[in-house]
């Protein structure tokens, strides 16, 4: 069973401003260091991504693998953005979402995230492993965002 971790952060940009930086795929290797690849497989006719493949190194888990996005977001990038693992080599789950919403001029934002792998694995690292990925991908969304 996948365990699940949560976090949020206060970014100082408003919410469209981090939804474009989440929804862009393509430069996810720039700012998020343990996502090495992407590749957009699928986009709805709004643009959104539907499927993107990525390719992860976070320590203890590595794998390439395919996420489905629900974008439930208004005009002003508030709502929430949501995923699960379509496959993966390692990952048996992979679920999440970030939930945005605006905090003065700023963006409260949510990371939800539950991993499982299908290789055996003590839960602390597995636990460990989801709170690199989430605290690094806060904080490096955060720097992205008001960088």
């Amino acid at each position: 069973m996948a365990d699940r971790t949560e976090s949020s952060i206060v970014i100082d940009a408003a919410p469209g401003v981090v939804l474009d930086i989440i929804a862009d795929f393509e430069h996810y290797p720039e700012w998020a260091s343990e996502v090495k690849q992407t590749r957009v497989l699928a986009e709805d006719g709004d643009g959104w991504a539907d499927q993107v493949e990525f390719t992860l190194d976070a320590g203890a888990i590595k794998d390439t693998y395919v996420l489905d996005y629900d974008w439930d977001v208004d005009e002003s990038g508030e709502g929430a953005v949501s995923w699960t693992l379509v496959s993966a080599q390692v990952l048996k789950a992979l679920n999440g979402s970030y939930t945005l919403g605006a905090v003065g001029d700023g963006t409260h934002l949510t990371y939800r995230l539950a991993v499982d792998v299908k290789i055996p694995m003590i839960g602390m690292l597995k636990r460990k492993a989801e709170k690199v990925i989430i605290g690094t991908a806060l904080q490096e969304l955060k720097k992205r965002a008001e960088g």
